[in-house]
């Protein structure tokens, strides 16, 4: 049960950064900041495991593996990004958050561009 883990950890964090907000404030992000590695730490294991369903999904689908690498790295962008305005906006710095996530989405955008005109084309053959 990794979601046991996942919550005890937060909770366990939360609490020691309540108890340092009143003597030491600047070291709270530093604690919010290790909670959040050590969580995505304990959920790498279950994200092996669905890159590999996928990998194995797209070869029984004949689907180009570039294309699911594509998608792998996106989906990457998406999660690491939201981490990372999440940092910013417990530490208070929604100006570099919003920077943040205007810089993921034009990166998405510009990774897909493959996908997209690929769809396209397919698209464009099967209408007549």
């Amino acid at each position: 049960m990794e979601i046991i883990k996942i919550i005890g950890i937060a909770l366990v964090a939360l609490i020691i950064i309540i108890l340092l907000k009143q003597y030491k404030p600047e070291f709270a992000i530093y604690i919010s900041l290790l909670t959040g590695v050590l969580i995505l730490i304990l959920v790498m294991d279950e994200l092996k495991g669905i890159i590999a369903l996928l990998q194995s999904l797209a070869s029984k689908a004949s689907i180009n593996g570039n294309f699911l690498t594509l998608l792998i790295k996106i989906t990457g962008i998406a999660f690491l990004s939201e981490f990372a305005v999440s940092v910013c906006k417990d530490s208070g710095e929604g100006a570099i958050a919003s920077k943040i996530e205007i810089g993921s989405k034009i990166i998405i955008i510009s990774m897909s561009i493959p996908i997209l005109s690929s769809l396209l084309e397919i698209i464009l053959k099967i209408l007549p």
